[in-house]
């Protein structure tokens, strides 16, 4: 039996790049999946079709997580269709980089808004349907650890998520939902392409100081997200799980 079989997941922002590789691998693994956009319906569709093609169960639904009323309907269509809900992958999230002097209020709300209250307002949704043995993924990022330049509120937004995940590993245990992150580092995705990430000095001193010695595909953190959401991390919560090839 696959390890997710019967299983109902979310996976906000999974229209493209981490999310969708993390989409495609619990599904791969028996999971239905609810795949979240924002803005991209037709990238959503083309994972869910990836995902119907290989036998899968999966829908594409639209919705801002930074807005309440939205990130409840995100929730309200997985239990309509799919009649329940076993896992939320938070990973919803925009990065702009800025040094000190070039950050403005906007800067910093945008990112806040998306990556941190659009996590606590659909986790918020989600704990009342999460049923016992239920299991919330965050994705953080390597970057609270490697704190690199000109990133001051994207790592912000990146250290919140990790002190979240803690905090509600600790209130939702007790109803023995587990609450994990997995933080991610240098992933070859649509949105490191066209940032510039992909190719530049940047990526090539990431991968410089990677002991295994490249840059990480979508696919590596979705074989991740199936651990966290699985019974195989069932004595797991709060941890952050680095999926960064060793980066440090």
């Amino acid at each position: 039996m696959s390890k997710l079989s019967g299983k109902v997941a979310i996976v906000t922002g999974a229209s493209k790049g981490i999310g969708a590789g993390i989409a495609k691998a619990l599904a791969s693994e028996g999971a239905a999946v609810v795949v979240n956009y924002a803005s991209s319906r037709a990238g959503a569709e083309a994972v869910v079709d990836a995902i119907v093609s290989k036998g899968g169960k999966a829908v594409a639904v639209g919705g801002d997580v930074s807005k309440a009323a939205e990130a409840q309907a995100i929730v309200d269509a997985a239990i309509s269709q799919f009649g329940r809900l076993d896992v939320l992958v938070n990973n919803s999230g925009i990065y702009e980089f800025a040094p000190l002097e070039a950050i403005t209020e906007e800067h910093f709300h945008k990112q806040f808004n998306v990556n941190v209250l659009g996590l606590l307002l659909t986790t918020q949704a989600a704990a009342k349907h999460l049923g016992e043995g239920g299991s919330i993924i965050n994705v953080s990022s390597v970057v609270t650890r490697i704190v690199p330049p000109a990133t001051a509120v994207y790592s912000g937004t990146k250290g919140a998520v990790d002190a979240i995940t803690g905090v509600l590993a600790r209130e939702l245990g007790p109803r023995n939902i587990r609450v994990n992150s997995i933080n991610p580092g240098v992933v070859a995705t649509e949105g490191t392409h066209s940032a510039g990430v992909i190719g530049s000095d940047m990526e090539a001193q990431a991968i410089s100081q990677t002991p295994l010695g490249r840059t990480g595909q979508p696919d590596d953190i979705g074989r991740v997200a199936v651990f966290l959401a699985s019974d195989d991390s069932r004595w797991m919560t709060g941890e952050q799980l680095v999926a960064a090839g060793g980066l440090r």
